[in-house]
């Protein structure tokens, strides 16, 4: 089925399984409140704004509170991630729910990353689209890329591969162009190269971003959105960076921040 404009609908996959160790606290990750509210919730409205149908929230740790929180959330449906074996075994375990339509796109996000904006969202979807690509990313330069996958280019200035910190060379770790994980995917394709990715690197750990590579190295079409303002990438790992990312948006809120 497609939509009226002859696009395909557009769903979402959430990944929500972490604990986040460096919280200090036994919650799941996403349901650590910002602006007062969790994270996660944050997440599912700019998908839903975006014009997702669909809205699958991968759950691990204390599942049953994140699916309590969602509960009323109209189109948002859940899959289970027993063990943590990283971002691509995690999408992949939507991989029956999405296996009669492949022909939809699909937006994959992390649950903790609450400042993404539905207009960001709209931007990578268009693009996405309009390039005919099989996979799409977002990225951001950021004065500080600790922490994030490093965005490497060929000799002609175009996506050639995503590295992990962990994974990546010194001269890799020196790039200031981010991976924020923002993507969107058509879903046939994700999940047969979801089934050809490997967990050979530092974190022993399944990537999705290593579908960007297979694609890529196949000779599909990777797109890039590189416009992303740094201050809408900002993810939360340790509490100061969920006090930061609680203080943008109640800026947001009051209309200070346009």
């Amino acid at each position: 089925m497609t939509t009226p404009n002859d696009h395909p609908p557009v769903d979402a996959v959430i990944l929500a399984a972490g604990k986040g160790t460096r919280m200090k606290s036994d919650l799941p990750k996403v349901m650590h409140e910002a602006c007062g509210r969790p994270m996660v919730h944050w997440v599912v409205d700019a998908c839903r704004q975006a014009g997702a149908e669909r809205i699958v929230v991968v759950v691990g740790h204390m599942a049953e509170l994140v699916r309590s929180s969602l509960a009323d959330q109209p189109g948002v449906s859940f899959v289970d991630q027993t063990e943590q074996l990283g971002t691509g075994h995690a999408v992949d375990q939507a991989r029956e729910i999405f296996a009669p339509t492949p022909d939809h796109d699909v937006l994959v996000l992390c649950g903790d990353g609450p400042l993404i904006r539905a207009e960001t969202l709209r931007t990578l979807l268009d693009t996405h689209r309009s390039t005919a690509a099989d996979a799409t990313l977002a990225t951001a330069v950021i004065d500080d890329p600790s922490g994030y996958g490093r965005i490497v280019r060929d000799a002609d200035g175009g996506f050639e591969r995503i590295v992990e910190q962990k994974d990546a060379t010194p001269e890799q770790l020196a790039i200031r162009e981010v991976n924020p994980s923002y993507y969107c995917f058509r879903s046939g394709p994700l999940f047969d190269r979801l089934s050809r990715i490997d967990n050979r690197n530092a974190n022993g750990e399944y990537y999705v971003t290593d579908v960007l590579g297979i694609a890529r190295a196949e000779g599909s079409t990777v797109s890039v959105v590189d416009a992303v303002p740094p201050e809408d990438v900002l993810s939360v790992n340790t509490p100061d960076q969920l006090a930061e990312v609680d203080a943008i948006l109640r800026r947001r809120n009051s209309g200070a921040d346009a």
